[in-house]
């Protein structure tokens, strides 16, 4: 899952993204690829459905989630596979204008609140709560989402 951002005029927009086969709104979305790390596979789906470039400024995020692996749109599972993991990242962009694939009817730039009403899933409601948070918070860097400091929570 990935969100873009931008920065405007002392105020941060979300791009969320209306899927075509669904008809839902969320951020961008895929699945890995041969052994691809979490990472390189939101850099590769974010180029690949909105144009973003790869060498732009990604922010993992500990928002993780599952989702069921019948809701996930053009992967083949095996009979044994009910869920399949989700992780989330923001990703800063320099423009608002993106090139859609055939996945997304439309996107839209938004604040916060009005982003996080349309969204379907929770966990990209969460993800994007998460990274709000640290972005009006100033807690981008890596020390900011370390896993092994919230494990003691769960």
């Amino acid at each position: 899952m990935v969100f873009p951002f931008v920065r405007k005029e002392g105020k941060i927009y979300y791009a969320l993204f209306h899927r075509e086969d669904h008809r839902v709104w969320q951020g961008i979305a895929g699945g890995g690829e041969d052994g691809e790390m979490p990472l390189d596979t939101a850099k590769r789906e974010a180029a690949e459905e909105a144009s973003i470039p790869t060498e732009s400024n990604y922010i993992r995020l500990a928002s993780t989630s599952t989702m069921p692996a019948v809701n996930i749109c053009g992967f083949k599972w095996g009979e044994d596979i009910a869920v399949v993991p989700e992780y989330a990242f923001g990703v800063e962009v320099s423009s608002e204008e993106m090139k859609l694939s055939h996945e997304h009817t439309e996107y839209r730039w938004l604040e916060f609140k009005e982003a996080a009403n349309i969204l379907k899933w929770d966990s990209n409601r969460n993800a994007l709560w998460e990274l709000n948070y640290r972005l009006e918070h100033a807690r981008t860097d890596s020390a900011a989402v370390n896993i092994d400091s919230i494990k003691r929570f769960l």
